[in-house]
């Protein structure tokens, strides 16, 4: 559960980040699906370490 809400919210920080930079549609969806792999990333450590502390 905390992979996908990391997924999620990778994509909508990456998509915030390319409108910041002005970014047109593509480079949007790249930053979202690049930010989403590293928060899923981030978001698996987390759940692994949660998972080994229980």
């Amino acid at each position: 559960m905390i992979v996908i809400a990391t997924i999620v919210l990778g994509a909508l920080v990456g998509w915030r980040r390319a409108a910041q930079l002005g970014g047109n549609g593509r480079d949007r969806a790249q930053y979202a699906a690049g930010y989403a792999l590293a928060f899923a990333v981030l978001g698996l450590f987390v759940t692994i370490v949660i998972d080994r502390m229980a």
